[in-house]
């Protein structure tokens, strides 16, 4: 089933986010499966936490913890949702490769926090994303259209608060403008306030926040902290949201999960396939004579001289004397790329190969 890494810095609201989208995600009756920092820590609370991130051997076993939890989730019933800082770029791609080598999509929710506004100082809010609707559907497919000349169009101020795929969020200032009833204002006129989106449902048990860490680990991690990019292949698709009350794109969300095309496998996240023990001794063996003949050989050859070496039916043109330590090194190149890609029927034409390799390295 899908993997979604949710990413950001404390207090961004992620382990909300990841709330919010396990009961949407069970509401539509997937299971979900939710990993997250806590459950691999185990007793220690907020403290084993910041211990955990402020020690960079700690935070190296927690983040093999992290992928070993998150490997094994991964399977035909649940949807994992790895809750985590998730900030290094070199992680994320080894989740890529876990995903893409179980043959299941993924994507990745960056949670922003809203950054303070000074008093008084006209900033442009941010709009948000045209199908970035509190359903799994879009908008535009629940909603009839409008009647021409009905107060309901898309640049009518009732359009703008609900959220429709075109509006934009209103600033402080533009509600004013345009009249909108405040909280305050709603407990004076004996209106009940309209429920932010994103906010929990009264009675309904609030999520709790992220854990707190103290100023100089924050600074800290949002020093080191490399912000995901969808010009990466292992950060795309990428899903951003700012603040608690931008609603969470569940439609995009939906179709990358669960009607996109499965990554088909590559060389880096496919198995190697297990050579025996007698390959990798040939190889060994082989190669040192080959070496060895060589040596001998050249002791006697002229520049120009076409080298015939016992075991072989190739001929090396010999141009200037060799060292050993250099024909060493090509020779623990030939054996790692050898054992990448072993093969039984190549046996008997490893001598060949490995001169081969040879003539094509020295000219």
């Amino acid at each position: 089933m899908p993997l979604v890494v949710l990413c950001g810095l404390p207090d961004s609201g992620r382990s909300r986010r990841a709330d919010e989208l396990r009961r949407a995600l069970e509401a539509e009756g997937r299971p979900v499966t939710v990993v997250r920092d806590a459950d691999v820590l185990g007793p220690g609370g907020p403290a084993a936490l910041c211990e955990a991130y402020s020690d960079p051997t700690r935070e190296k076993a927690l983040r093999a913890a992290l992928k070993a939890s998150v490997e094994r989730g991964l399977g035909p019933r649940s949807v994992v949702l790895l809750d985590s800082l998730n900030y290094i770029k070199g992680f994320r791609y080894e989740l890529y490769c876990l995903a893409r080598a179980a043959r299941t999509p993924l994507c990745l929710l960056y949670c922003l926090k809203p950054r303070p506004r000074a008093p008084g100082r006209q900033e442009d809010c941010r709009p948000q994303a045209e199908a970035a609707t509190g359903s799994w559907r879009p908008k535009a497919a629940d909603r009839e259209p409008p009647e021409e000349g009905s107060e309901e169009g898309p640049g009518s101020p009732a359009s703008r608060l609900q959220g429709t795929p075109s509006s934009k969020a209103l600033c402080p200032e533009e509600s004013g403008a345009l009249g909108v009833v405040g909280p305050g204002a709603a407990e004076d006129s004996g209106l009940e306030p309209a429920r932010k989106p994103g906010s929990p449902e009264p009675g309904s048990p609030e999520p709790g926040p992220d854990l707190g860490f103290p100023p100089e680990l924050l600074e800290a991690l949002a020093q080191r902290f490399e912000a995901p990019d969808s010009r990466n292949r292992w950060d795309r698709p990428l899903f951003t949201v700012l603040g608690p009350e931008e609603p969470l794109p569940l439609a995009q969300m939906w179709a990358a999960l669960f009607e996109s095309q499965v990554p088909a496998p590559h060389q880096a996240t496919q198995s190697q396939p297990l050579s025996s023990t007698n390959f990798l001794h040939q190889l060994d063996q082989v190669t040192s004579q080959v070496l060895a003949a060589l040596m001998e050989a050249q002791k006697t050859a002229l520049p120009g001289d076409l080298l015939a070496l016992p075991g072989t039916t190739e001929r090396l043109l010999f141009t200037r004397p060799l060292s050993m330590a250099e024909l060493s090194r090509l020779r623990r190149q030939f054996i790692s790329y050898t054992k990448m890609h072993p093969n039984k029927e190549n046996l008997p034409q490893l001598a060949n190969m490995f001169l081969q390799y040879l003539g094509q390295s020295l000219h």
